[in-house]
């Protein structure tokens, strides 16, 4: 039992951080017609929340 714990909470933690740096900048940009790759790398080289702002900020790509 008290191997279990760690190993839930450290997916717990991997499963956070995957779907804030990939899922969810991929999700916005691809629901705005945008680049799911470059959206994700500038989440990743830069921060997740940046790109999420500028992805609201730009809109919907014409």
């Amino acid at each position: 039992m008290e191997v279990i714990l760690p190993v839930v909470f450290g997916l717990f933690a991997l499963f956070i951080v995957l779907w804030l740096y990939i899922l969810l900048p991929a999700g916005m940009a691809e629901r705005r017609g945008r680049s799911q790759l470059i959206w994700v790398l500038i989440s990743l080289f830069g921060s997740p929340i940046l790109a999420c702002l500028l992805l609201l900020a730009l809109g919907d790509a014409e």
